[in-house]
């Protein structure tokens, strides 16, 4: 009786464990999601929008260096021009400005949708049904998400150093293409962040139309109006206290420090020390003039690694604003209730 009774307990958790769900559910939820992804006529059109944003500031770029060739010969990292410095024709606009400037728009456009369309169209019961588990839904819809979005900024910069390299018959050093490849995942964070504010959305707002003017008009009104909104809400959480110069100096490095939370001066702050490598600080973008003239005032441009030192608080921040985002998304879609 007690060898029966020891065996009961092992054969209950045996059942239970065949009766789990397989581990890779949200793997299949990606790969369809991906697939649905890369076919639809969203996919096309973004990824046309984006090539096109950030080729042309890099042929005009392009052509300025054409035409300064004599003085701009033996200019060290004068690859990266392509992608930071800017032509006064489009005032001073850069590749990396332009992906910054739409890199959000990528991020809500595939994660508006991705629960509450499941919602509406009620199949978010039906696939709940099936042996995986439920946190896998999320998971597999930001993943797919994710990896869309590398492809698309990995095709951009392959696009943009393929044809600064046809146009100019520059060969980028190691160094160089290390620098864009750590763009490349510097773009990918910054996206994956709007990616998990539009699947938060999703998760909250039960229509997809609702959802997409929330995520869209945010994106719009942080571009338009975060340059002065963001300062007067910094002085109204930590208004300015005069009454010592310590008071003072403490109220002022506080707003600061809540400007600096911003998503999007995070990202430019990354972007530009780590495609600049005569960045010392936190610095803009100038036109190729000025791109040239910094570096010379160096006696020895930075390396990646220094780079990376510089804005490292940064890219730990925005890491940690991407992760509670999704940790948001993904507690308040397992706590709703999905009635079939």
């Amino acid at each position: 009786m007690a060898s029966a009774d020891l065996s009961r307990p092992d054969a209950a958790r045996s059942a239970r464990r065949s009766e789990r769900s397989p581990s890779g559910g949200w793997r299949t939820i990606a790969a369809k999601e991906f697939s649905d992804h890369v076919s639809s006529v969203r996919f096309i059109v973004l990824l046309v929008v984006i090539t096109i944003a950030a080729v042309i500031p890099m042929v005009f770029v392009s052509n300025d260096i054409t035409s300064s060739a004599p003085q701009l010969s033996g200019q060290p990292a004068l690859f990266m021009a392509l992608f930071v410095a800017g032509s006064q024709s489009l005032g001073g606009m850069t590749t990396v400005g332009f992906a910054a400037l739409l890199v959000p728009l990528v991020g809500i456009a595939f994660g508006f949708d991705g629960i509450n369309s499941e919602r509406s169209q009620g199949t978010l019961s039906r696939l709940l049904s099936q042996p995986i588990h439920r946190d896998d839904v999320v998971n597999g819809k930001f993943a797919a998400g994710i990896a869309v979005i590398a492809v698309m900024v990995a095709a951009l910069a392959i696009l943009v150093s393929a044809l600064g390299i046809v146009r100019l018959g520059i060969v980028p050093a190691p160094e160089e293409l290390a620098r864009v490849f750590s763009w490349w995942l510097a773009t990918i964070l910054y996206a994956s962040f709007w990616l998990a504010f539009a699947l938060l959305l999703s998760v909250v707002i039960r229509g997809a139309a609702s959802a997409a003017l929330v995520g869209f008009g945010t994106w719009l009104g942080l571009i338009l109006f975060g340059w002065f909104l963001l300062p007067l809400i910094g002085g109204a959480i930590f208004p300015t206290n005069t009454a010592t110069a310590g008071d003072y100096f403490a109220s002022t490095s506080a707003q600061q420090l809540f400007l600096r939370i911003s998503p999007a001066t995070l990202y430019q702050d990354i972007v530009s020390a780590l495609m600049n490598p005569a960045t010392k600080s936190v610095l803009g973008a100038g036109n190729i003039g000025q791109y040239v003239s910094a570096q010379q005032q160096l006696p020895s441009l930075l390396s990646l690694d220094q780079s990376i030192l510089i804005v490292w608080p940064q890219i730990v921040i925005l890491i940690a604003l991407t992760v509670a985002m999704f940790a948001l998304a993904y507690v308040l879609f397992l706590r709703q209730e999905v009635r079939a």
